[in-house]
């Protein structure tokens, strides 16, 4: 049955994992569409966002003039292609913090929510002639290109949108030595504009929050059932092994007072046995102590099984160190199968607590029994009673203790703590659940410390009022 659970665990945790997995890699997938929905929707949005505005055309003719100053410069020779547009920057800043308020103004008109940033770079100058082209400026990668305006930002996390090329036919004046000359020429100019959306993640998740909450939900709900149906499942498992114990056991209590019954039953039949006065009556009186021992079975079955709710005390004051005293002067009297040592030590500050005399008779006598039960050869308990705050009563033996794993159910119903199937030691796992029902019942307390093969130290508290 374990080795089965086991297996059931296993192929739950790893469907568990599987379906975590997919569920994982669909929200990527979706997390992904939504991604580039998103992107392109704002490039929709600020696609070609600069024609027929009268004030940018007028930044980009002034970037424009710079470009054919600096290419008439070229053509007379007054500069050289490593140096041409090197002082671009003094341009750019000029003009820059007007260019981004217009387009940031456009963004808010066209409907654009979040904040974007865009810039203009440039990739390629070339000045064409018929026989050979002459490139001026050129750059392969768009880390390469230059920034002719716009906000600055990380280029590699941006993303492109138009690619632009113009071709500009001019003609200008200049003058040289006192004389007026003309310059024509053809140049081409190709220009990439970037945009980058600044926590465009928060705005993706923003517009998954009702997939990932359900997502959420379905795999958390998922999860506790998984978890209560396995939790259910060893817990049935624990309920179906603690009656299969308590029928072993209970089995094995019956089977010497019946098999005695039997026995005696059968002599009694016997001719030669009823001409035997003395032999009858031995018989009957045994008879009669093996009825009894049956019917203090059933009630410790019935009495013991009770709940602390259903245990109906009657309290009354008592002199806490002369009533310790004399329970445990009654468990002394009632054991003669072992030597016992019982060793007491009293510390009274309050002398008087109320209690019912009866039940908690009964919680120590099960305690101190078992003491007996479960110590080898000669038996030791020290028996500590303390009356500050509380009473506090800890009885200790030096017998075979209790494991870890033991203690953490010892005050379960039929529980027995060690190898159930071997009955050396008699009882129903009834004892120490009924003792916890009787503290609790005078909102008290029980707990336990032990080692194996150390010992076993039991503590009642209960409190005064």
């Amino acid at each position: 049955m374990k080795r089965k659970i086991n297996i059931l665990i296993t192929a739950s945790i790893l469907g568990l994992m599987a379906l975590s997995g997919i569920q994982a890699y669909l929200i990527n997938n979706t997390y992904k569409l939504e991604k580039d929905a998103f992107i392109e929707e704002t490039k929709r949005s600020i696609f070609r966002f600069d024609d027929n505005i009268a004030e940018i055309d007028s930044i980009y003719e002034t970037i424009g003039d710079l470009v054919i100053n600096q290419i008439i410069d070229y053509k007379r020779g007054l500069l050289q292609k490593p140096a041409f547009l090197s002082d671009f920057a003094k341009t750019r800043d000029a003009i820059n913090s007007r260019y981004i308020e217009l387009y940031q103004n456009t963004f808010k008109e066209q409907g654009v929510s979040h904040p974007v940033k865009f810039q203009k770079r440039l990739k390629s100058i070339v000045l064409l002639d018929s026989v050979a082209n002459d490139t001026l400026f050129f750059k392969s990668t768009k880390e390469q290109s230059l920034h002719l305006i716009g906000d600055n930002f990380d280029i590699n996390s941006a993303y492109g949108i138009n690619n632009s090329q113009t071709t500009t036919d001019t003609e200008r004046d200049y003058v040289e030595d006192g004389l007026q000359k003309t310059i024509n020429f053809e140049f081409q100019v190709v220009t990439q504009d970037y945009f980058n959306i600044d926590g465009w993640e928060q705005e993706v998740l923003r517009r998954m929050s009702g997939i990932l909450v359900l997502s959420i939900f379905i795999f958390a709900l998922v999860l506790v059932l998984l978890y209560y149906s396995i939790k259910n499942l060893i817990t049935q498992k624990k309920i179906a092994d603690i009656k299969t114990d308590f029928v072993n056991n209970m089995t094995h209590e019956l089977k010497t007072p019946l098999a005695t019954l039997t026995l005696a039953t059968k002599m009694l039949k016997k001719d030669d046995i009823k001409q035997q006065p003395q032999i009858v009556d031995n018989t009957i009186q045994t008879i009669e102590r093996q009825n009894k021992r049956l019917q203090q079975l059933i009630d410790q079955v019935l009495n013991n099984s009770l709940g602390y709710q259903e245990i109906q005390l009657n309290k009354e004051l008592v002199d806490i160190e002369a009533y310790v005293n004399t329970v445990l002067d009654d468990f002394m009297l009632s054991q003669k199968s072992k030597a016992i040592r019982l060793n007491r030590n009293f510390s009274i500050q309050n002398q008087k607590v109320k209690l019912d005399k009866f039940y908690m008779t009964t919680a120590l006598l099960n305690i101190l029994e078992n003491a007996v039960k479960y110590s080898d050869g000669d038996v030791i308990i020290d028996c500590m009673v303390n009356s500050t705050s509380a009473l506090n009563i800890s009885i200790k033996d030096y017998g075979i203790g209790i494991s870890n794993k033991d203690k953490k159910q010892v005050f379960d119903k039929f529980f027995r703590a060690g190898n159930t199937e071997v009955h050396d030691v008699k009882g129903l796992g009834l004892g120490l659940y009924y003792t916890n029902q009787i503290v609790k019942a005078h909102h008290g307390q029980i707990s336990v410390e032990s080692k194996e093969g150390k010992g076993t130290i039991f503590t009642l508290t209960i409190p005064f009022h």
